[in-house]
């Protein structure tokens, strides 16, 4: 098949299309690189620059290519940029999506593949883990985006026909997570450690969250590839954990001599975010083969080969 990965120099994004590439797909990357990196992209991707917002870009590039599947990742995706500038937010997130759903629509794609968030979407939970029919409760204007895109997502399902995944990721972490334009606490503690810096945990580190490897989150989207794949699944691991216990799990596995230093709170900051698997797991197969010792431990090995060392 031929599939757009949108965000496809990204963290996730570029994973993803070596994950297909790999299937055998023909695999265009849509990008506009200003977070993405052209070393995560594939020499067997094509390439096309482009900001999801232009939207005559991307309906150019959709009817030159006439995708089958569209793996929807672009996205703004700092949480606390998206309150200080919802605007922005909601022109990149949610205007640009329609822009890619217009182009899908006018050119046969099939299938939607979108990346949503769990501890987004779904906001302070009522109940842990949440599942697929917790309420919809967004603390951010990003939280609102992401929710806003999979309502678009069941219009053009209903109108057009368009068959959608959505993906409801918790905490992604792992090789290739930009520890300054990405949110990661695994990414920004591990760098700040490698360089023998000094991490800063917001609030007194009690707040808890559901970290995922990003090699399980790319399982979840090749399966997403499938007929049987349809509607919205959670990709978790249904474990919560503290920050607490993450910074001291990376400073063991980095042997760190960091001291542990608490900053000020980050106002809105949900207290716990956990989710349940069990859906996905029974439609398709899915569960997280990576724990989080494993899990660490392979992203720490990463940075430790990419990271340049404090100068002494």
């Amino acid at each position: 098949m031929k599939i757009a990965v949108t965000g496809g120099a990204g963290f996730i994004g570029s994973h993803i299309v070596d994950a297909y590439i790999a299937e055998g797909h023909d695999v265009v990357v849509l990008d506009n690189f200003s977070t993405g990196k052209k070393e995560n992209v594939s020499k067997q991707a094509s390439v096309e620059k482009v900001d999801i917002t232009d939207a005559a870009k991307i309906r150019k590039i959709f009817e030159k290519e006439k995708f089958d599947i569209v793996n929807h990742h672009a996205a703004q995706v700092n949480v606390r940029a998206s309150v200080d500038n919802p605007t922005d937010d909601a022109t990149i997130n949610i205007l640009g999506g329609i822009n890619v759903y217009e182009a899908a629509r006018a050119t046969g794609v099939k299938k939607v593949i979108f990346a949503s968030s769990g501890g987004a979407v779904y906001g302070e939970q009522r109940y842990f883990p949440a599942d697929e029919k917790h309420p919809k409760r967004p603390f951010s204007p990003y939280g609102v985006s992401k929710h806003a895109n999979e309502k678009y997502l069941v219009y053009y399902k209903m109108v057009y026909g368009i068959e959608d995944v959505i993906l409801r990721y918790t905490n992604v972490y792992g090789p290739r997570q930009n520890p300054q334009g990405e949110a990661g606490v695994i990414a920004i503690f591990t760098e700040k450690m490698m360089k023998n810096e000094q991490p800063i945990i917001n609030g007194d580190g009690t707040q808890t969250r559901d970290y995922v490897y990003v090699n399980d989150i790319v399982r979840a989207n090749v399966l997403a590839l499938t007929d049987k794949a349809r509607g919205i699944y959670n990709c978790s691991t249904g474990v919560e954990f503290s920050v607490n216990t993450v910074f001291q799990i990376l400073k063991l596995r980095t042997g760190s001599n960091c001291k542990v230093v608490h900053g000020p709170a980050k106002a809105g900051e949900q207290q716990r975010s956990v989710c349940s698997f069990r859906k996905i797991e029974k439609s398709l197969g899915w569960k997280p083969e990576f724990n989080m010792e494993l899990g660490i431990a392979h992203t720490v090995e990463w940075f430790r080969q990419n990271t340049t060392p404090a100068k002494k």
